[in-house]
């Protein structure tokens, strides 16, 4: 009986070599910490290649190819640069011989990282609590309780922000390796804290000042500064005393 050799290419395609057969690599044949979504949550998306990205963004392939089948010819065959740059997704869907609704997904990903990094195209300086109002100004609305960091370098400038978590802030469920991380990761000299009160009072509860106080005693013990720790309402906000004594 004949049997072939198999190999596996750089692709993620399998090969049946002397068989001229291909059997495509799907998904649900990886191991759980290489399926694209898992990966994602687990590392991180620089953990991820531009075929496993977009396998994430799509979700599912066709009928006729796997998801990641998909994303590797749609690499392989339009070029990353290209991809990036094409807003038509009428004229992508008809090059590449994907549907309209794939071709969508991918022009409105790359139109969304377009815009936000247009939007940050010039670099914040923030100086005062009321900056950092104007910085933050989504939270004004939001209907929960968002913590906030803003991590600073030493202009002033933004190095770097993101949501640390999400509901009511509390010291027992706030850690300061969650706040510190990414001052150290990206090099900020100073942290500044920002939570909304979807309430509208701007007065610090109890929880809110403990935290700042765990949080300035961290940023002791590492060098890293809170410069600030601003409660943000729908029109106004407040700074909580932060005492380095």
């Amino acid at each position: 009986m004949k049997t072939g050799l198999y190999a596996l290419r750089t692709d993620s395609d399998l090969i049946l070599d002397g068989e001229g057969k291909k059997y495509s690599l799907k998904i649900r044949d990886l191991a759980a910490e290489d399926k694209p979504r898992e990966k994602l949550a687990k590392y991180g998306p620089s953990a991820l290649s531009v075929k496993e990205l977009l396998a994430v963004v799509l979700n599912t392939g066709t009928k006729k190819e796997g998801v990641l089948e998909m994303t590797a010819r749609i690499s392989r065959e339009y070029g990353e640069k290209m991809l990036v740059n094409q807003k038509n997704p009428g004229k992508l869907a008809e090059d590449l011989g994907i549907p309209a609704g794939k071709a969508a997904q991918i022009v409105a990903c790359f139109e969304l990282g377009r815009r936000f990094y247009e939007r940050r195209g010039s670099v914040a300086t923030i100086r005062t609590a009321k900056d950092v109002y104007e910085y933050l100004s989504e939270m004004r609305d939001l209907p929960k309780e968002y913590l906030h960091g803003i991590y600073i370098d030493a202009h002033h400038r933004v190095a770097h922000d993101e949501v640390i978590s999400i509901g009511t802030v509390n010291s027992n469920l706030i850690h300061p390796r969650e706040v510190f991380r990414p001052a150290i990761e990206y090099g900020a000299v100073g942290v500044i804290l920002a939570h909304n009160h979807p309430s509208g009072v701007v007065n610090p509860s109890e929880a809110d000042i403990e935290v700042t106080k765990q949080i300035v005693a961290t940023g002791k013990i590492l060098g890293i500064n809170l410069l600030d720790h601003v409660i943000i309402a729908k029109d106004k906000f407040a700074s909580i005393e932060i005492n380095y004594d």
